[in-house]
């Protein structure tokens, strides 16, 4: 894949044609490919399971406890309901590959 700025954002549909390009799939295969992992990724989120996608990183899903909260321009105390939320955790591998890239900044 090609060198992405910081703010750029990558798309299903970058991510497609990269499986097209490096992988040797058809166009529709590959744009089929990434929608079939994203959504057995997200299946397995939604039913509150950790993904671990070695070198790359984890995806884990949290429980956080209700708790009062207060809005900041009232003051006022707010009750918020428990949820789950979502946690990415990179490797050390990806940790180390962000860090040892030259910055075009």
């Amino acid at each position: 894949m090609s060198d992405q700025s910081s703010n750029q954002t990558i798309t299903r549909a970058q991510l497609s044609e990269a499986v097209y390009q490096e992988v040797g799939l058809s166009r529709h295969e590959s744009s089929q490919l990434v929608t079939a992992v994203l959504e057995e990724i997200c299946q397995r989120l939604e039913k509150g399971e950790n993904v671990k996608l070695s070198s790359f990183g984890s995806f884990l899903v949290r429980e956080k406890g209700g708790r009062v909260g207060r809005n900041p321009k009232t003051g006022e105390e707010v009750h918020i309901e428990p949820r789950r939320v979502l946690v990415f955790r990179p490797s050390n591998i990806l940790k180390e590959m962000i860090n040892n890239t030259e910055r075009s900044d």
